[in-house]
Parts: structure tokens; C-alpha cells; sequence
């Protein structure tokens, strides 16, 4: 509650600290109290090597669970529960920095079109209203640089489509920005809001209907492993390989590296994209400047050969 943690955050941490008071049970610690800095490391490294019920975690889970151990003890300490926070003198692993994964003007048009079809192609009216649903749901997501989570949690009341379209996102910790909607996500999402929502919504039994903006076959609220599934099979049908070329991230990232490429100021891109820091947004600007380097290499005369 005191920092704002979305509900996916606050159960990845009961999840890590379950984990860490049966360990520490098998250990034979009672409390907190009990607790060594050789038995925090120790956690840290089960997660590294895995056991017999669990997989071994990446660098990156692996830091998330030990931070969630070290805010326990700091939070053990400040409630007086323990004298000593223990936890402090083993730092979490650092993660390689991978750059987001993004992917060209012509592959993410490719995307769209496997989506399904655009809303002036002919014959749209007439086709299974998920392929509508699908098409708008990623020309949404590359139209505003929205979160997959952010995309499913929408409701109707939360989008304006009219003179000056723009849409209210709930981000990570419960913050709200408005972002604009481009012209292609506009005709996309009015096609599906009129031609394949309400087929959707009639299939639903609850009394009252969904307000979410994207409904899945059954009428409810499309969850973000069915926007996944969305995405993965529209990669699959374009030629990107899911592994690689698509991630839920995919359009977003591509959202970002496209705006820096076309001259956008990263204060802008880091407000549209709802980053708490700028240096989360920086971390695009690396892929532009390859990008640089990658056309100069292969344009400039002298720079050839």
C-alpha cells in the first residue's frame, strides 16, 4: 500500500518470501532474529541452482526474491521485530543489460496485417469478430505504447475516440496518464466497437455486461495471457519468430524506438510511455544511436569497404 505496488508485483513477493521462510524452516530458523547473512546468501544461491521443486531462476527473478527478503528484514528492523537488518550485506545479483527487443516499420505493418483485417479492407464487416478484436488490440498497443496489462485492464468510459481521440492508461502502482490514439488505432478500435464488440458482449451470461474494451469469445474480459496469444499468433502467421521477434513487449518497445527515430523528444516518449525515470527511457536511445551507426556503415562513401 505504501509504495503502490500493482497486485502482479505483490504476489510475485509473497510467492519469494513463501519460499524463503520454508527454507529458513528447513534450516531449523524460527525467526527473523535467527536469520545470518550466510543463510540469506544461501537462499540467493537455491534460486541460482534450483532444487527438486524448483526450476533455477534467471539473474533477474533471482534479484526480484532477494530484494523481496531484503525489504522483509528492513521492514523487521523498523517494525523492532529485529535488532540487526542481516539482509543488507548481501547485495542482489546485477543483471547483463539487455536492450528491448524492437522490430522495423515493415515488420510491425506485417504484424498488423496477420492481426487480422484493417478496418477499410473490404469484406471487413463479415469476419469473425475476434480477427477485428485482435486487429485493434495490437494497432492499439503499437498506436500508444501501452502495456499489454494496461491494454486488458481498459474500459470503455477510459477511451475517447471523437474530434481529439485519446485514452487514459492505468499504469504500474495504480498511475493514471493520458495518451494520444493515432488514426490507424482509431479506425481499428471503431471498427471493432461496432462491428465485433457487441457480437462478443451478446455471448457473455452475466447479468450485467463487461466494461472492458477488449472482450474475449465468452464475453468477458480478454486476460493478458489471451493479448499474448493474440500477438504470438499473429507473429507466427507473419513470418517473426515468437521466441525472438515477439515478446508481450514487442509493439511497445517498437512503439518507443520508432518515436526516438523520428525525432521525439525522450521526455515526451518517457510521459507516454508512463516510465517513473527517464533512465528507463534512455535505454531506447541505445538502439537508435545502433541504428545510426547501422545506416552510416552501409551509406556514407566513405565509410564503405
Amino acid at each position: 500500500m505504501e509504495r503502490g505496488l500493482a497486485a502482479n508485483t505483490v504476489e510475485s513477493y509473497r510467492r519469494d518470501l513463501r519460499r524463503y521462510c520454508s527454507m529458513l524452516a528447513g534450516r531449523g530458523k524460527t525467526g527473523l532474529g535467527d536469520v545470518t547473512p550466510a543463510d540469506v546468501a544461501e537462499f540467493l544461491a537455491s534460486l541460482r541452482e534450483g532444487d527438486a521443486e524448483h526450476a533455477a531462476l534467471a539473474v533477474s527473478s533471482a534479484a526480484r526474491a532477494l530484494i523481496a527478503v531484503r525489504g522483509l528484514h528492513a521492514f523487521a528492523v523498523s517494525q523492532g521485530l529485529a535488532e540487526v537488518d542481516l539482509a543488507r550485506e548481501v547485495p542482489p545479483p546485477s543483471p547483463p543489460r539487455r536492450l528491448p527487443k524492437a522490430i522495423t516499420l515493415e515488420e510491425v505493418e506485417r504484424l498488423l496485417a496477420a492481426a487480422g483485417p484493417g478496418p477499410d479492407e473490404p469484406g471487413a464487416g463479415g469476419v469473425d469478430p475476434r480477427l477485428l478484436r485482435d486487429r485493434a488490440l495490437l494497432e492499439f498497443l503499437y498506436g500508444t505504447g501501452a502495456r499489454i496489462s494496461e491494454a486488458t485492464g481498459l474500459d470503455i468510459d477510459e477511451l475517447q475516440l471523437g474530434a481529439d481521440p485519446v485514452v487514459r492508461l492505468v499504469g504500474k502502482g495504480s498511475k493514471h496518464r493520458v495518451v494520444p490514439v493515432g488514426s490507424y488505432a482509431v479506425r481499428a478500435l471503431q471498427a471493432y466497437l461496432v462491428r465485433a464488440r457487441p457480437a462478443l458482449a451478446a455471448a457473455s451470461r452475466r447479468v450485467s455486461a463487461s466494461p472492458a474494451v477488449f472482450l474475449n469469445a465468452r464475453g468477458g474480459r480478454l486476460t493478458r495471457q489471451g493479448a499474448w496469444g493474440v500477438l504470438h499468433a499473429a507473429a507466427r502467421r507473419a513470418g517473426l519468430a515468437p521466441e525472438g521477434d515477439a515478446s508481450p513487449h514487442t509493439l511497445r518497445h517498437s512503439f518507443a524506438t520508432h518515436m526516438l527515430d523520428g525525432g521525439a523528444d525522450i521526455r515526451v516518449v518517457q510521459e507516454l510511455l508512463g516510465h517513473a525515470s527517464v533512465t528507463t527511457t534512455q535505454v531506447y536511445t541505445l538502439i537508435t544511436v545502433d541504428r545510426l551507426r547501422e545506416v552510416y556503415a552501409s551509406s556514407h562513401p566513405r565509410a564503405l569497404g
